[in-house]
């Protein structure tokens, strides 16, 4: 059987394939999708890669297939692990963080300030894939982020560093990564004056050396043996699905519920009201990741948050429940058990994401200033991922998110319609839509069931 495109995501634990055709034309269609364990631990990805098509074979019921292209997002190998490194916590640090997580990143460390004995050790330790720095708006203070600079070359680590910083310092950046013999990538400052958010040239230049890089991490040395296109990590892939589709049916936002994490992808400038009153900027496209809130490996995580006597209340056997517990529920009371922890991590996840309102007090009287990402224009709350998608109840779970605030929450209203990626294909399609967006866009629009 011959395929248009054949995407495959590479996780951590299990690699899927997703198939689709008519792509370049204006009626592409998702076919079908493959799994198998991802073979990281053998130290060749391309194994997991072949038994996911073998297992995409057997849904088709075909003898063989074959594809034009293969593009790829990968979170394999620890993912896209990065450190983070600025001057000021809540505004180039903040600022450089907002760039690699909108890109997929796995962000172990973040520092503000000059780097000190004990933060070079962690950085030699975590072993990241990307080491980002950034400090000091356009002309303004330049010698943390080359003292940094100095001290992160000095560990010899062989690591490509990106510099978002202030641009007096590119050159002398330059000179020092060329001395020291370390792949050096210039990018506009992240934050190049007070109050403004500069992240999306960070945020594209993070995903190129990805791909660019991610052959030499461990168990991924043979992928492009079979991928001919893209690779991208598979949160950033989710995002560029948010961006898009939001160019195209309107504010949004995707919770992705997992079994190790819950991240959320919200694309939104927010209201002109709210962002009047904001003390800092927020980024238009915005995602967070809560390392807490799974609901396999972290679930117990998520039932201390609960409380387990309440838990008790609704299902009398926890602790057997916790026991069993398998990444797929195959009973229904496992089931309903995964639909409860699923709307906790929403919940949870939504109150770290989204911002607030908050009132001082001074000489003048009270004032009212608004902090984080206002959320009270989405018009979409959509739900991807192996639990969201996969569920019998998600969009009642995903009600919870609508119109849950009491007033001082910027949180979607209890209007906004939820919508579900009924095939789980939103990650293939990020990176699906690096080539060919109309097509991406509209497949998009099929998995959730929107009709224009």
């Amino acid at each position: 059987m011959k395929i248009d495109v054949l995407v495959a995501e590479i996780g951590s634990t299990t690699t899927v394939v997703n198939a689709f055709h008519g792509i370049g034309t204006p009626c592409p269609k998702f076919i079908g999708q493959g799994q198998a364990p991802t073979s990281v631990l053998e130290g060749d990805v391309t194994i997991g890669l072949k038994g996911a098509v073998e297992s995409l074979k057997k849904q088709l019921d075909v003898d063989s297939i074959e594809y034009s292209e293969m593009l790829a997002t990968s979170s394999a190998a620890g993912g896209l692990r990065m450190t983070v490194h600025g001057l000021v916590y809540d505004m180039t640090v903040r600022a450089a963080r907002e760039a690699a997580l909108g890109a997929g990143g796995i962000i172990k460390m973040v520092t503000a300030g000059k780097l000190r004995r004990l933060d070079l050790k962690k950085i030699v330790d975590i072993k990241p894939n990307i080491i980002l720095v950034a400090g000091g708006v356009d002309y303004g203070e330049r010698e943390t982020a080359l003292d940094n600079m100095e001290k992160i070359v000095s560990l010899n680590l062989n690591i490509p560093i990106i510099y978002a910083g202030n641009i007096e310092n590119s050159d002398e950046v330059s000179l020092i990564c060329e001395e020291a013999g370390i792949k050096l990538y210039l990018v506009d400052n992240v934050y190049p004056r007070i109050d403004f958010l500069n992240i999306e040239p960070t945020r594209k230049v993070i995903q190129e050396v990805f791909e660019e890089h991610i052959i030499h991490a461990s168990g991924m040395t043979t992928v492009r043996d079979m991928v001919n296109g893209p690779i991208i990590p598979t949160p950033g892939a989710v995002m560029e699905a948010a961006r898009l589709l939001k160019e195209s049916i309107g504010d949004l936002v995707v919770f992705d519920v997992g079994g190790a994490t819950t991240d959320v992808h919200s694309v939104t400038e927010g209201s002109e009201e709210i962002n009047k009153l904001l003390i800092s900027p927020e980024p238009y496209a915005k995602r967070t990741v809560e390392g807490d809130l799974g609901v396999f490996i972290n679930q117990k995580h998520i039932i201390e948050k609960i409380n387990r006597s309440e838990l008790e209340e609704e299902f009398e056997n926890v602790e057997e429940l916790v026991a069993s517990a398998n990444p797929i529920p195959e009973t229904e009371i496992e089931k309903r058990f995964i639909e409860r922890l699923a709307k906790e991590a929403v919940l949870i996840s939504l109150a770290r994401h989204a911002g607030r309102l908050r009132y001082i007090y001074g000489p003048s009287g009270k004032k009212t200033i608004a902090e984080g990402k206002d959320l009270s224009n989405i018009k979409y709350i959509i739900g991807t991922g192996g639990a969201l998608t996969r569920l019998p109840n998600n969009i009642t779970v995903l009600k919870s998110a609508a119109g849950r605030g009491k007033g001082l929450e910027l949180y979607p209203g209890k209007e906004a319609e939820i919508l579900i990626d009924k095939f789980y294909i939103f990650a293939s399609l990020g990176v699906l839509s690096k080539k060919y967006p109309e097509e991406a866009v509209l497949l998009m629009k099929k998995s959730i069931g929107y009709e224009d």
